[in-house]
Order: C-alpha cells, then structure tokens, then sequence
C-alpha cells in the first residue's frame, strides 16, 4: 500500500431513479476530487435506491437489474475518466437469471471488480455471493463486505488473510428497530425539519440509533484485523425510514481519519498511509493464530438447515 486520499460519500438516493442518483455520485465525485481524492466510495444500492426493493416483486427487480459490467458500470467509468478517480458504487445485478446485490470498482481505464454480497436478505429473489474478493485500486489491496457481511467477524478475517489492507463496506443502515437499547426509527419530522432545528436529529443520528451503534463494533473489525476502513451509508429518506448517514474513514488501529456529521448529503476525505499498517495490532495477532485449534470454524452446517441472515428489524416486527 501507498499513501492516498480515499473519500468516503453518503447521500439520499431516490428509490429506482437511477439517474437522479447519478447525479448526486457525479457531483459528490467532483467534490471529492477537487479535495484530491483518488478514490470515492458510495453505499451500497446507491445507484439504484435500496430498502423499497422489499416491495416489489420479482419481475420489478429484475426490471430494474442489469448486467455488470453493463451500462451503469460503463456510465461509472466513463465518469472516472473524466474525474481521473477510481470510483465504487452499488447495484441490482442480473446474471444468468440470478439476481445479486453487487458493488463495483471501476477506474480511469476500465471495470476493476465487482463484488456479491454474501448475506443478503432485503428480498427472497436476491441470492447470495458465493466469494470473497481481493483487487489492486490505486496501489491499494482491497476488499469489499456489504453491510451485513461485516457482522460477521470471520468475512473480515478472510479478506485479511487474503492480502486485502482496506475494505469498502458500503451500508444502507441506521434507524431501525431492535432490542438494543436506545435504537429505533428516527421521526420523519426530525428529517424534514433539520434546516429550522437541527439539534433534535443530530442526536438521534449521533446516538444509538446511528454513530453509537456503528462504534459498539465496526471499530473493532478495522483493530482486530489490521484493516483500513472506508464505510458509507444512505442519508435521509429511504422508503419507510430514515438513514443517518455517518460516512467516515478507519484505520488500521481502530481510529477515525475522517468522518461525516452532516445531516445530509457529504463527503469526507482521508489520508491513508502505509505506515499504520505496519504498526497494527491486528496484523500481529493475525500471525499469533493457531488454526489446529479452529476446525469447529469450518465444520458445515447440520443437514437441512441453512445460513439464517435475519436482521434485528425483522425480529421486533
């Protein structure tokens, strides 16, 4: 890895208009460029709007899926030309009649990657991934984990022992309901009023309901493994709830090197630097492991059942 300037963006997309959404990632790109940034990271779903996909059918889904590489990956590419980044963003994929949440890596010269969420679990057509992912952007290995693959303390894990030294963990996430403490739904007024007030939704954002949910444990992921981390995530309305954004930047010692307080629309732009992986903590106790002891790690599952992906919102319905 060598020293660079990674943006992290959040934004309120708009459910299935792909172009308005387009045109917040190109102007947040230009932002971010003007900030010199060389890479600019949205959230997942950003091009094509994400939690309303519960609501439509198969066929809808399909619809508004494509190919990958395929036309918005060419519209992406054709922007970090312009921009002279390299940029990652979000979509419905159709592959061989399978549907997938996929993110995707482009660069000034073409299609870098793509990426298959591994737990998927907005809508039943949508199936899972089934590989992790490790590509050079920039000078830069990484790997990408979309939301609720980064739960899971072994998908970090792997994407360390692979080679990856940053991870892109795209999110729409925040102010949902569950059986922690303090978390919820964030009101819609708070939203729509936060230009005449904006005190009573910085407070819910900056509280359980967002930033102190995310610090109980995407710090420790980014500390244990050794790991930069750039994570985004949807702002504002999005369907039936409201996203608080919080778009920021680890390091490898579980440390913020940039963040988002905005109650909107923003980009941050961090300086990631060799040096901090070469003194990580995780990166040692990655070669203290003793894996003769983790074979229960890989045992399969029992017969007949399968991976259950149930976020804690379903559980409080």
């Amino acid at each position: 890895m060598r020293d660079i300037q990674i943006a992290a963006a959040q934004f309120e997309a708009r459910d299935a208009d792909k172009e308005y959404n387009f045109g917040r990632i190109e102007a947040l790109s230009r932002q971010a460029a003007a900030a010199g940034a060389e890479i600019v990271s949205f959230h997942e779903c950003s091009i094509t709007g994400y939690t309303f996909l519960q609501t439509l059918s198969h066929a809808q889904i399909d619809a508004l899926a494509e190919p990958v590489p395929g036309p918005s990956t060419e519209r992406l590419i054709g922007l970090a030309k312009q921009l002279g980044v390299a940029l990652l963003a979000g979509l419905i994929e159709r592959c061989d009649g399978r549907l997938h949440k996929t993110y995707v890596a482009v660069a000034p010269e073409g299609f870098v990657a793509k990426f298959r969420k591994l737990h998927p679990f907005i809508h039943p057509s949508i199936v899972p991934g089934d590989d992790f992912v490790l590509f050079d952007l920039c000078g830069v290995r990484c790997s990408i984990l979309i939301c609720y693959d980064n739960n899971l303390v072994e998908n970090p894990r792997i994407a360390a022992l692979n080679g990856a030294e940053l991870v892109f963990a795209p999110h729409v996430t925040g102010g949902l309901p569950s059986p922690m403490p303090g978390r919820g739904l964030i009101d819609r007024r708070l939203w729509e009023n936060r230009h005449r007030d904006p005190v009573p939704l910085r407070m819910e954002f900056q509280g359980p309901k967002g930033r102190g949910w995310l610090m109980r444990w995407l710090p420790a992921r980014a500390f244990e493994n050794g790991l930069y981390y750039v994570y985004t995530n949807a702002v504002g309305v999005d369907h039936d709830t409201i996203k608080p954004g919080g778009a920021l930047i680890l390091d490898p010692l579980g440390e913020i090197v940039a963040e988002s307080t905005a109650l909107g629309d923003d980009v941050v732009v961090g300086l990631c630097t060799r040096d901090k992986l070469d003194i990580a903590s995780g990166r040692r106790y990655i070669r203290a492991r003793r894996p003769e002891l983790y074979a229960r790690l890989s045992e399969p599952l029992p017969a007949g059942q399968r991976p259950e992906v149930q976020p804690g919102w379903r559980m409080m319905k």
